[in-house]
């Protein structure tokens, strides 16, 4: 496994540490963690997003080498478009063909996508430790229309210790109907100090 990865990858500080890492780690990412580590959560929030009645357009932020694109696409919601921070995560994800845009670059760092361009935004395993915190979430709004549904896999602990309660809060009058799922991370087959993980599959509306 990449017991080594996944730790390095819960470290990471810096959007240009996460580039660089990712980089190195797409052309094995799915064999090694999602494969090799029985990684599920991707399935389980796709799950949580369909049966909430989501629908696309969807933006699958932090889109990586695709693996939630391609849930989406096995539940018939669609077109996606995909967004992350590594064009070589993306080089993988466009081999699944389950995209109709991919798209490079940062929100949280000046990249300007059109406002209200999305019926609900998704994301796997990018809101996490060494990852993206609260300050994601205005950024997401945005792009999200009235009534859009978001869905986001929040690491219990990184949810805790990053203060999402107090974010939530803070958007009083922007989101209605949150809830918070505990959904695991990993399957029956995974091993290592992480194979307990879970996290919460936090969905809301934007008002």
């Amino acid at each position: 496994m990449p017991k080594l990865d996944l730790e390095r990858a819960l470290a990471l500080r810096t959007p240009e540490e996460t580039r660089r890492f990712y980089a190195d780690w797409a052309a094995r990412y799915d064999s090694e963690h999602v494969a090799g580590n029985d990684y599920i959560q991707p399935r389980r929030l796709a799950d949580c997003f369909a049966e909430a009645g989501g629908a696309g357009p969807v933006l699958d932020f932090g889109a990586g080498t695709g693996v939630m694109g391609a849930e989406l696409a096995r539940l018939g919601i669609g077109p996606i478009d995909g967004l992350d921070l590594t064009p070589e995560m993306l080089d993988v994800a466009r081999t699944k063909g389950v995209y109709r845009d991919l798209i490079a670059g940062n929100i949280l760092d000046g990249l300007e996508l059109p406002a209200a361009s999305y019926a609900g935004v998704v994301s796997a395993g990018t809101f996490t430790l060494g990852h993206v915190g609260p300050e994601g979430l205005p950024p997401l709004l945005r792009l999200v229309r009235p009534g859009g549904l978001i869905a986001l896999a929040i690491n219990h602990a990184h949810y805790d210790a990053a203060g999402f309660a107090d974010a939530f809060e803070a958007l009083a009058g922007q989101i209605a109907d949150l809830t918070l799922t505990d959904i695991p991370y990993y399957g029956a087959k995974a091993t290592g100090p992480h194979k307990d993980d879970t996290g919460y599959a936090t969905l809301f509306r934007k008002v």
